[in-house]
C-alpha cells in the first residue's frame, strides 16, 4: 500500500499537472470504485483544481467551489498520467480522468477490487473522511508519546492504525522498527523513556529519508514504481537476507496477507518470535533464538 512518503510524492507530482487544470470528463470501468453519490462525480466537471494534499494515506485533489475528489488506493491501486492524446493501448484502468492538461488514470492490480473514490461537497466532509492519525511530521515528542501510549498495543499494531498515527502502513513500519531497535511485538506502555525517544526519531528519520529518496527518484517524471518493496529498504520484504547492521537473517511474522519483518539479534534480542501458522505446525521443531535457527 502507498504510505505516507509515496503519496507525498504522488501529490507532488499532480501539483505541478493539475494545479488550475480543468476537469473534462471522467469514466470509471468499475461499478463499485465510486463510494459515494451525492454529489455526483460530474458535478465536478468544469470545474478548476485549486489544490492538493494527503489525508492520511489518501489523496485528495481539491476543486473550485470546495469540492473534493478523494483516492484511496489500498493495497494495489496506482495512478498513471498521460499528456494528451491518451494511448489507444495499454493497461485498462478503473478510472480515467480527463483534465485540460492530460488524462489521470488509477489502475489496480490483481482481481480483488480495494481501490475507492470519493466525491465531497464541502471541507466538512473531507475532514470527517480522515481517520484522525497523528501527523508525526509535524508534531513534538510530547504530542507522540502521549499518542503512542493512549492504548496498549503492540508497536506493531499502534504504528499502521490509521487512527494513531497518519500514513504509516507495513512497509514503513517495518522499516521504523528496525531503524529504532524495537521488537514489533513489544507493547507501547511497557517502552522506557529512551525507547520512546528512540521511537520517535526513527519515524521522523524513516519517513523523511524515504520522502527525499523517492522524490530524487522521480525528478520531474510522474511516480511510476510506486512498490512496498524496494531493494534499499532494510527489512521489509527481505525475509532470509541479511540484516545490514548485523548480517542476521531478517525473520517475519505472517498473518493474513501482511507480513512483518524484522531482525531478531537488532530487534528481539536474539529471540525468533513465533509465526502463526508455522510455529504451530512445526511446534518444538520451531527455532526460538538466532542459535537455534542457525543449526
Amino acid at each position: 500500500m502507498p504510505e505516507l512518503p509515496d503519496i507525498t510524492v504522488y501529490v507532488e507530482a499532480l501539483e505541478q499537472r493539475l494545479r488550475n487544470a480543468r476537469l473534462e470528463s471522467t469514466r470509471l470501468t468499475h461499478p463499485f470504485l465510486l463510494r459515494t453519490f451525492d454529489p455526483p462525480i460530474a458535478a465536478l466537471y468544469g470545474r478548476r483544481v485549486v489544490g492538493l494534499r494527503r489525508v492520511g494515506k489518501r489523496i485528495a485533489i481539491g476543486f473550485e467551489g470546495n469540492h473534493w475528489l478523494v483516492m484511496h488506493l489500498m493495497i494495489a491501486g496506482r495512478l498513471h498520467w498521460f499528456p494528451h492524446p491518451l494511448p489507444a493501448k495499454g493497461r485498462a484502468a478503473l478510472a480515467y480522468f480527463g483534465f485540460d492538461t492530460g488524462t489521470l488514470t488509477l489502475t489496480e492490480a490483481g482481481k480483488k477490487r480495494r481501490a475507492s473514490l470519493y466525491v465531497f461537497a464541502t471541507s466538512e466532509q473531507l475532514a470527517a473522511s480522515d481517520p484522525g492519525g497523528l501527523e508525526v511530521l509535524e508534531s513534538s515528542f510530547e504530542e507522540f508519546r502521549a499518542r503512542l501510549l493512549g492504548e496498549n498495543h503492540t508497536l506493531k499494531r499502534s504504528l499502521t492504525d490509521p487512527r494513531t498515527f497518519s500514513g504509516i502502513g507495513n512497509a514503513y513500519s517495518d522499516e521504523i522498527l528496525h531503524r529504532a531497535g524495537l521488537s514489533p511485538v513489544a507493547l507501547t506502555r511497557k517502552l522506557d523513556a529512551e525507547a520512546l525517544r528512540r521511537l520517535y526519531e526513527a519515524v521522523r528519520a524513516v519517513l523523511g529519508e524515504w520522502t527525499e529518496r523517492l522524490r530524487a527518484q522521480a525528478r520531474a517524471a510522474f511516480p511510476e514504481q510506486v512498490t512496498a518493496f524496494r531493494p534499499q529498504m532494510a527489512v521489509h520484504g527481505r525475509f532470509g537476507k541479511p540484516c545490514p547492521v548485523c548480517a542476521t537473517a531478517v525473520q517475519r511474522i505472517r498473518y493474513a496477507e501482511n507480513e512483518t519483518n524484522y531482525c531478531p539479534r537488532c530487534q528481539t534480542g536474539g529471540r525468533i518470535l513465533a509465526d502463526r501458522s508455522l510455529s504451530r505446525l512445526l511446534k518444538d521443531d520451531w527455532p526460538r533464538t538466532i542459535e537455534e535457527l542457525e543449526t
